[in-house]
């Protein structure tokens, strides 16, 4: 099975699995409660695949179920990995980056929609 077929069949199944949160916890919780389990099961999957003795399995669960439950875990991987390499500026830089961007980015999409 090709690497994009099993990261497409996994970010399906995150997506309905984030979908679904939100039957048993009310916004803005729901998104909350799928950042907050997505960083700790990428905690988990990331050290537990560590070895690279199964490249699909990894691209399925992390890059897949966990990309389509939420990207936050990603950024959470991500922003941890630079800490522990000691490079606090670009850990600083990235981070400021995601949410300040983010926030930046969303409000520029939101103003140019009310332009057209």
């Amino acid at each position: 099975m090709s690497a994009l077929l099993i990261v497409a069949l996994g970010g399906a199944l995150g997506g309905v699995l984030r979908y679904s949160t939100g039957f048993w916890v009310q916004q803005p919780w729901a998104t909350l409660s799928v950042n907050l389990a997505g960083s700790f099961l990428i905690g988990l999957g990331a050290l537990h695949l560590a070895s690279g003795e199964s490249p699909l399995l990894r691209l399925f669960l992390i890059t897949g179920i966990l990309g389509g439950f939420t990207t936050f875990s990603a950024f959470s991987l991500d922003s941890l990995t630079l800490l522990q390499l000691g490079q606090w500026s670009r850990a600083a830089l990235y981070i400021f980056g995601n949410i300040l961007g983010g926030l930046l980015f969303c409000a520029l999409g939101m103003w140019v929609y009310k332009m057209l």
